[in-house]
């Protein structure tokens, strides 16, 4: 017996894990109350919430007019003052031609104020088109296009190249007093550029940034002060350019370095 009662003092104890207690009145209570604040905002908005009852719009108008900017966000207008998507109205008005940004805000008790900016054209493409300031085609077809502005042309899809071209020529000729007018890029590649005084620059389809930087640093200086003589400037030689006189007889003449189109030049007296 003695033994027995030894083996039983011997046996552990059988531990019991004890799950915590969620506190379920608690939580209950506390997405009551979300649901009581969704419910209430809701309510709120819906028994304060008044018509549109006018449009703000500012900004300085050349090309777009107020009406445009009205019937562009006719359809968003329905809904209510606080519940009109302000996103979705700023973006139809940002896609109206001639508009560069679009801002919109709620004045209260039911005005919308529209802020816009237009585009500044700074330089034809193509034909009709008009690119702004940052190189981007923004107008497709202009009725009216500005004759001063320069002329850039090229493939389709090449604008913001040809106008990227044009900005880093335009930019490095000021100091010499030569005015930057026309850029083109042709099918093939070939790149070339009109002065405002009517000289054709030539440069070709290789080496395109050498030959520029050549035009700017060696022949600029030398056709600034007898523009009214020269005709064109060829850059297309891998030692050199040419320039080609007005009234002057020309003889053709192969360079003596490879022209990447393999054309004859004419060299001038």
């Amino acid at each position: 017996m003695t033994r027995k009662q030894a083996r039983r003092r011997k046996q552990k104890k059988t531990q019991r894990l004890r799950m915590p207690v969620l506190p379920l009145r608690g939580l209950s209570v506390a997405l009551m109350a979300v649901a009581l604040v969704t419910l209430s905002y809701r309510f709120s908005a819906g028994l304060f919430d008044q018509p549109i009852t006018s449009i703000t719009i500012d900004g300085p108008f050349e090309r777009v007019t107020a009406l445009q900017i009205e019937e562009a966000v006719g359809d968003e207008l329905n809904a209510g003052f606080f519940t009109a998507n302000l996103e979705a109205i700023r973006e139809r008005i940002a896609a109206l031609p001639w508009i560069d940004e679009a801002s919109v805000a709620r004045r209260w008790p039911g005005t919308l104020v529209v802020s816009v900016t237009e585009q500044v054209p700074a330089a034809i493409w193509g034909e009709n088109g008009l690119l702004n300031t940052r190189g981007e085609l923004f107008v497709l077809d202009a009725r009216r296009v500005p004759a001063e502005l320069p002329r850039l042309r090229g493939p389709a899809g090449q604008a913001s190249v040809v106008a990227a071209r044009y900005l880093e020529m335009r930019e490095n000729l000021i100091p010499t007093g030569l005015d930057l007018q026309q850029v083109t890029l042709d099918a093939r590649g070939a790149w070339a550029m009109k002065l405002r005084s009517g000289i054709d620059i030539r440069l070709g389809r290789r080496d395109v940034d050498v030959r520029a930087r050549l035009f700017v640093d060696a022949a600029a200086s030398l056709i600034a002060a007898r523009e009214d003589e020269i005709e064109f400037v060829d850059m297309r030689y891998s030692n050199g350019f040419t320039i080609g006189w007005k009234n002057a007889s020309y003889s053709p003449l192969r360079s003596t370095a490879s022209d990447d189109d393999g054309m004859l030049a004419r060299l001038g007296n």
